[in-house]
């Protein structure tokens, strides 16, 4: 299990704020905000390159400070930095870096490069981006993690690709690997995650399984008055239209939606499109 209890952290102007949550074994855990809001700095944080100010993270009841070395064996990770040698083949690449893991194997890199119809000979710097990403993904499988960090890499891939990418994730959680998956497509969150974390100007604003967030929220929509029937504390963000007018709810037993209005549930990119019509000022 990953945990942060109580973490912040502080570069610059930009403060990581109290964060805590939990990511369970055999899980895929979604990542979102916007730009800024502090996704890098908590992945920056789990792979061990900043230390937080405040808080402990513990993976697998194990802090950097007392076994970093055996954390790292733990994690597979792919960033949107270019971490592989640009005038390098991809297996001499994988060869180099993967020699500081016990469990990579350069066979199993190799059959996931055939299979992502990737050259072992060609040079790294020679790949589109969506290749490189590619590439950096067979190799985070082929060191045998327990987790896999991952941002923003769907966003670069095709969409015949980006299905057998989730086909992967698929196994990788069916034998108990767990996913931290920071991406702007949250439509394959939606689908496929079991837990969101929900970040806005380096503060929590969600963090907790999908259920969960489905059962907190709901889309109200129809005539301005009628959305404005209900108690402000409960709408988070409102959009105003010529002819309705939608809300984000913090649903609750209390609220009688007034009659005319249509409740819907809440999808992960609603849920962020509304909130910055307002939730920042909650």
């Amino acid at each position: 299990m990953i945990e942060f209890s109580g973490i912040s952290k502080r570069l610059g102007k930009f403060e990581l704020k109290d964060l805590s949550f939990q990511i369970a074994e055999g899980e895929i855990c979604g990542l979102v905000g916007r730009n800024g809001a502090g996704k890098t700095t908590l992945l920056n944080l789990l792979l061990g390159l900043i230390r937080p100010d405040e808080g402990t993270i513990t993976i697998d009841g194990m802090e950097y400070r007392e076994e970093e070395k055996k954390i790292r064996a733990l994690l597979g990770c792919v960033l949107v930095d270019e971490l592989f040698l640009p005038g390098a083949g991809l297996s001499e690449n994988a060869s180099y870096f993967g020699s500081t893991y016990d469990a990579f194997e350069l066979s199993r890199f190799e059959g996931l490069l055939q299979e992502f119809r990737l050259d072992p000979a060609k040079k790294f710097r020679a790949l589109s981006k969506g290749e490189k990403l590619k590439c950096q993904f067979a190799f985070a499988l082929a060191v045998k993690p327990k987790y896999l960090l991952l941002d923003e890499p769907t966003a670069n891939f095709d969409p015949d690709f980006r299905d057998h990418f989730w086909e992967h994730m698929k196994r990788f959680t069916a034998g108990g690997g767990s996913v931290l998956l920071a991406t702007h497509l949250t439509d394959d969150l939606d689908r496929m995650a079991d837990s969101l974390i929900f970040l806005d100007k380096g503060k929590s604003i969600f963090t907790g399984d999908m259920e969960s967030f489905r059962d907190t929220y709901r889309i109200v929509s129809g005539e301005k008055y009628l959305v404005k029937m209900i108690d402000e504390q409960y709408r988070i963000g409102m959009e105003e239209a010529k002819y309705s007018t939608r809300a984000l709810i913090a649903h609750h037993r209390r609220i009688r939606y007034p009659e005319g209005l249509e409740l819907s549930p809440v999808s992960i990119e609603e849920f962020m499109y509304l909130y910055s019509k307002g939730g920042e000022k909650k």
